[in-house]
């Protein structure tokens, strides 16, 4: 017990374009507070690997086969962005062991719905440029970054997530579920929103509805786990 709370292990997962460095501040934080965190890179999303080929559900069995390899229970899976996809497959699988999914400003998926087809205003570029690149994957700039994951930050902290940032799997875009949401199979799940998250395919709100949850708002952008890990350890652990 740490705090009156179950001693809860975090499993965080990523979003589209990003490792496990993306979440690594908040483990830190999390760890300080007591509470076993351990950051994943998916597959495809580091230099020990080719991208090429992989579908979602090699996502998902990495979440799946992570969590029992290290035999982990009394399991929060926090997800970030599209990473709500191999959470919800991984969720799915791991009754038992998963006690909750906390959505981080991340895609709660529809029966059926790709990342690609959820994202309506930016789906068919995915598409191109999954179609115009020779290993199928999706870039994304320091445009990007500068729009919709980091607005209005300091410029030197954009153009390094920048150039971390990796080539997402297309098979990670165009793959959907067959699942209902957690809630429906007896997991438990909350919903944070960032305030001020201009990069989600939909309002936060929406997404999370899907669960028949309010959402809990922090300030921030869609990238805050970077930018104030703190406020989002404390709220994964008051969710």
């Amino acid at each position: 017990m740490t705090d009156g709370k179950r001693m809860q292990t975090f499993v965080l997962i990523p979003g589209a374009w990003l490792g496990g460095w993306s979440w690594q501040p908040v483990a830190r934080a999390l760890i300080e507070r007591g509470h076993p965190a351990l950051a994943l890179t998916l597959p495809g999303l580091s230099y020990d690997g080719s991208p090429a080929g992989l579908e979602l559900a090699d996502a998902v069995d990495y979440v799946v086969g992570e969590v029992e390899r290290r035999d982990l229970s009394d399991v929060v899976l926090a997800c970030h962005s599209w990473g709500g996809y191999p959470a919800t497959g991984a969720a799915h699988r791991l009754v038992g062991r998963v006690a909750k999914v906390i959505y981080f400003s991340a895609v709660v998926p529809e029966r059926g719905t790709s990342m690609l087809d959820e994202n309506e205003q930016y789906g068919e570029i995915i598409r191109q440029a999954i179609k115009a690149t020779p290993d199928g994957t999706v870039p994304l700039g320091l445009d990007a970054v500068q729009s919709a994951l980091m607005p209005g930050e300091p410029a030197p902290l954009q153009e390094l997530v920048s150039r971390l940032l990796l080539p997402q799997p297309g098979g990670y875009m165009t793959g959907s579920l067959d699942l209902p949401p957690v809630t429906e199979i007896g997991v438990d799940a909350a919903y944070v929103l960032c305030a001020d998250d201009s990069a989600l395919a939909r309002p936060g709100t929406e997404f999370a509805a899907r669960l028949g949850v309010d959402p809990l708002v922090i300030p921030g952008t869609h990238m805050t786990m970077l930018t104030s890990p703190d406020t989002v350890a404390e709220a994964l652990l008051s969710a």
